[in-house]
């Protein structure tokens, strides 16, 4: 029986005693303690919810929320449908609906918050899940279906590419989509501040601790010359639906300028 952390959604074959996703210092572990449920009851008692943020680009979400609350993002290309990021959740309805829409070819996740249920995701859908390398330690559960890739780039498809900028882990990851004015799928990699108008870029959000300038300058560095008009965030409703990158370099000196 395939057991979940109650708090970060991380998936066990067995049920543990400890999450060592909760126990990083990028994450937490409630006061009152590390609690678990089975995938069953999860999807029993919660269902997706779903939003087209562009043409080829849908959003899906747990309701009501289930552990950090991220979403997924299903990307739709000529050359095969993407997830990005994982949900624990994984119902009936929302199989279906996925292969109504093409199915998936490929899952590429920006972190080991939102690894979740990737297996199963993996098997239900036969596609590689792509992982940067430096965040191999972070999997909770083996599959076949990993792939883990090195350096800073992996051409994913003919349309996207997937860029490791480091900073809240290592291997930390965002999707561009170089399709006309250019997308990037951020997870919490940069995080979207509430007012939609500025970014932000932390080692740990739960616990506030900031990244260092020269990380920072490194990750707004590698997207320089990478064109992006739009970017998506890890959670609902953190959308970005002009001048993005303009956005991201902006708030990358806003940030190392409040360090000095």
């Amino acid at each position: 029986m395939i057991t979940l952390c109650k708090t970060c959604g991380t998936s066990y074959d067995t049920h543990p005693e400890r999450c060592p996703i909760c126990e990083d210092e990028r994450q937490y572990v409630p006061r009152t303690g590390q609690q678990w449920i089975d995938l069953e009851t999860v999807t029993a008692t919660h269902t997706n919810k779903w939003q087209q943020l562009e043409p080829q680009l849908f959003s899906i979400k747990t309701v009501p929320s289930f552990a950090i609350n991220q979403r997924a993002l299903l990307l739709r290309t000529p050359h095969g449908n993407i997830l990005w990021d994982c949900i624990a959740n994984l119902d009936p309805a929302t199989s279906t609906l996925v292969a109504a829409l093409g199915g998936i070819s490929a899952i590429a996740i920006s972190h080991p918050h939102y690894y979740t249920t990737m297996q199963d995701w993996a098997a239900a859908f036969n596609a590689p899940v792509y992982l940067h390398a430096s965040d191999r330690e972070w999997v909770m559960r083996s599959s076949p279906a990993l792939h883990f890739w090195e350096g800073d780039s992996l051409a994913l498809m003919p349309s996207v590419t997937l860029l490791r900028l480091g900073g809240h882990f290592a291997g930390g990851t965002v999707l561009h989509w170089h399709e006309g004015e250019g997308v990037l799928l951020a997870g919490d990699i940069l995080q979207v501040t509430p007012g939609k108008d500025a970014v932000s870029f932390m080692w740990s959000y739960p616990n506030m601790l900031p990244l260092p300038a020269r990380t920072v300058e490194r990750i707004t560095r590698h997207l320089e010359d990478k064109p992006f008009e739009r970017l998506y965030g890890a959670f609902e409703g953190q959308d970005m639906t002009a001048k993005a990158s303009e956005i991201v370099q902006r708030s990358g000196q806003k940030y190392i300028a409040c360090l000095k």
